[in-house]
C-alpha cells in the first residue's frame, strides 16, 4: 500500500506540475539569438522583393511536361534536343522565369518532369514553353495550371547554383 500511495503521490505531483504555465525567461539583456527567434523573423524587404503575400506565398503557373506526339528522332537528334532543352531550361531560369525544373525519374513514359514559372498568367508561361526547342518539335508537351506555393522558391536558382558541383 506505501508503494501505491507514492506512485498516486508522484503522478498527481507530475500532472501539477505539468499544468503549471512556463516561465518566461528576459532575453532581452543577451546578444545571442536562438534559432527559433532567427527563423521566425519577419523580413518585410525580402516579402516585398519576392511578391510574396501576408502569408509568404505567390502565384505561379506549373506545368506538367509530358510526352509529346513526335518521338520518332534518331538518336543523334534526340541527343541535340536534349542539349538544346537543357540550354532553354538555363535560359528561362538565368532570367529568372524559370523557378524550379526537374525530371519524374520513376520511367513514366507520359509524365517527364515539371517546370515552376514565375508568373501567375498561363499565356506568359505558354509563350515561354513554346520557346522549348523540344516543345517546338513535338516530343514534349505542356500542361499548365496556376499553382499557389512559397514566394521563396524565387531563391531556388541562387542556392542550387551554391550547391551544385557539376553543370547539365
Amino acid at each position: 500500500m506505501k508503494w501505491t500511495s507514492i506512485f498516486a503521490f508522484l503522478c498527481i505531483s507530475i500532472l501539477f506540475y505539468s499544468c503549471q504555465p512556463a516561465v518566461q525567461e528576459d532575453h532581452s539583456t543577451t546578444e545571442e539569438t536562438t534559432v527559433e527567434e532567427t527563423t521566425m523573423a519577419f523580413d518585410s524587404v525580402l516579402a516585398q522583393q519576392l511578391g510574396a503575400d501576408d502569408y509568404g506565398m505567390k502565384t505561379y503557373v506549373f506545368a506538367f511536361l509530358k510526352t509529346g506526339p513526335n518521338r520518332s528522332q534518331d538518336s543523334t537528334t534526340a541527343v541535340e534536343l536534349q542539349k538544346a532543352h537543357m540550354a532553354n531550361i538555363r535560359r528561362l531560369a538565368e532570367e529568372g522565369n524559370l523557378v524550379l525544373a526537374g525530371p519524374f525519374i520513376d520511367g513514366n513514359e507520359t509524365f517527364r518532369g515539371i517546370y515552376i514559372f514565375n508568373t501567375s498568367s498561363v499565356e506568359e508561361a505558354r509563350s515561354w514553353t513554346e520557346s522549348d526547342p523540344a516543345i517546338q518539335a513535338g516530343s514534349l508537351v505542356m500542361e499548365l495550371h496556376p499553382w499557389y506555393g512559397s514566394a521563396a522558391l524565387q531563391q531556388m536558382n541562387e542556392l542550387s547554383q551554391r550547391i551544385a558541383k557539376t553543370s547539365f
